[in-house]
């Protein structure tokens, strides 16, 4: 193995080539905003990763196809929390709390973590594999202590990479609530299929309205009516619907299959495929946005708990509560399969 630290005075605004192999490129650059990103790169397309900033999957692009959800951001732009740079194809949502909160919430929507700043970030390079790892410690005075470790591995001629994250409490003697999604806002593709190997009645549409939801008359009628028939969107035909976003929500998926994977198919053979261990992400949200600012079709969301809050998760018995010392993994595979 090979590993290559990285330190954010080595990114600048001009592109540098930090690597290459047969398998890989990497190539680091500062965005005009600041923030340091690297580009990886292999023979189907690349990943534009944010190492210092949460680790954040800005872009992704494989066949000559962007993954990414359309949104107003042209550049990632420093922030206290997730909505201060919402344009990205991936963000880890958590850890101590995550989703809109509830108004008896104290946390920020999708928690303290999606745009941390990292303390650490490398590279590791192995047979036909790259990866890029970050640290972040997180510790309040009478509060809580964590190691987190995410990581996002590309391989060699696919399209497929995997986003991996792993927490650690590092106090001595509390345990920490732990609630985390693996985020992926894949792009909204016209009349695609959605699919996998979880029956469709494991799923039931979101029953509250969340504050930044702004609902109007057809989408209250819309939305009566997928609560009535009890009917999973599978079939993007209704973009003209999906505003504002259309939100389902999974019961405990570890009832149905060990490995969850669902897929989303457009033209020419095109498949937008996410697999996951259930054991670890018993629940998996369907977010469905389309107008002129968000076009976004994130047919499934792997979590801990549905993305309603922390306390919505402690009354349902998905609040994980984390021992001291102990450590928590969580891997998704995901990307572009051709046929």
């Amino acid at each position: 193995m090979t590993k290559i630290n990285l330190r954010p005075d080595m990114f600048h605004e001009h592109e540098f080539t930090l690597l290459e192999n047969d398998d890989f490129q990497v190539t680091t650059f500062k965005y005009p905003s600041g923030i340091e990103a690297a580009t990886i790169r292999n023979s189907r397309g690349y990943l534009t990763v944010l190492p210092f900033y949460g680790l954040i999957v800005w872009d992704a692009v494989f066949d000559g196809i962007s993954l990414k959800m359309k949104d107003a951001f042209t550049q990632p732009l420093p922030g206290k929390e997730i909505a201060d740079t919402y344009g990205c194809f991936q963000f880890n949502s958590g850890l101590l709390a995550n989703g809109n909160p509830a108004p008896e919430d104290t946390h920020q929507q999708h928690g303290e973590f999606p745009t941390s700043r990292m303390d650490r970030a490398f590279l590791t390079v192995t047979d036909h594999n790259l990866a890029v790892h970050a640290e972040h410690e997180y510790v309040k005075g009478f509060g809580d202590h964590y190691l987190a470790q995410p990581r996002v591995t590309m391989h060699a001629d696919s399209g497929l990479f995997d986003l991996e994250m792993q927490v650690t409490n590092l106090s001595n003697s509390q345990a920490m609530p732990l609630q985390y999604m693996c985020h992926m806002n894949y792009a909204y593709q016209d009349q695609a299929q959605i699919s996998s190997n979880i029956p469709d009645e494991a799923f039931t549409l979101r029953q509250t309205i969340p504050a930044h939801v702004h609902p109007n008359e057809d989408w209250l009628a819309f939305n009566d009516e997928l609560k009535q028939s009890g009917r999973l969107i599978n079939c993007l035909d209704d973009a003209k619907h999906y505003d504002p976003e259309i939100v389902f929500f999974s019961s405990d998926l570890t009832k149905y299959a060990a490995e969850a994977e669902f897929k989303m198919t457009a033209g020419e053979g095109k498949h937008f495929v996410t697999k996951f261990k259930t054991a670890d992400f018993p629940i998996v949200t369907r977010w469905l946005m389309y107008n002129g600012d968000q076009q976004v079709a994130a047919f499934a969301l792997p979590g801990t708990s549905t993305p309603e809050g922390r306390l919505a998760a402690q009354k349902a018995g998905t609040l994980i509560m984390l021992p001291p010392h102990a450590t928590k993994h969580f891997h998704v595979t995901t990307g572009l399969v051709k046929d």
